[in-house]
């Protein structure tokens, strides 16, 4: 299975945190199915750990090099095809406000993904979601 890994879903997955679902960690854990993660993530977490919103241990640079490099995840880098996506899903207000899940949803729908997230909103965009 080719699974996308919302950004709270990484980061509570990395911290054995108890909000991950049983059938997150279970999936996760299966060596059987490949890991994505979007660029949106990275960036996201990169803003909020230099705002103080997320601390990261050791800090940002070594959480996402370790956890890319321990779980195995592919980084699925933003291209205009996915800009292009993103313009056309229904506007904010319908659905997800938040520009990094909303970039989550298109490189789903883009890469033939399911997403690994506990954000329902994100089922109006048509990506299977997990959780």
């Amino acid at each position: 299975m080719k699974l996308l890994l919302d950004t709270h879903t990484l980061l509570w997955y990395a911290n054995s945190d108890s909000n991950l679902s049983r059938l997150a960690a279970t999936i996760l854990a299966d060596p059987a199915n490949d890991l994505f993660l979007s660029m949106a993530s990275v960036w996201e977490m990169a803003i909020k750990s230099s705002i103080g919103k997320l601390s990261l241990s050791p800090n940002y640079r070594d959480f996402v090099t370790d956890a890319v490099s321990g779980y195995g995840i592919t980084i699925l880098e933003i291209t205009f095809e996915d800009c292009t996506t993103y313009e056309s899903l229904p506007i904010p207000n319908q659905l997800h406000r938040d520009p990094y899940d909303r970039m989550i949803a298109v490189h789903a729908l883009n890469h033939s993904l399911s997403v690994v997230s506990i954000d329902q909103k994100l089922d109006g965009y048509g990506a299977p979601r997990l959780w």
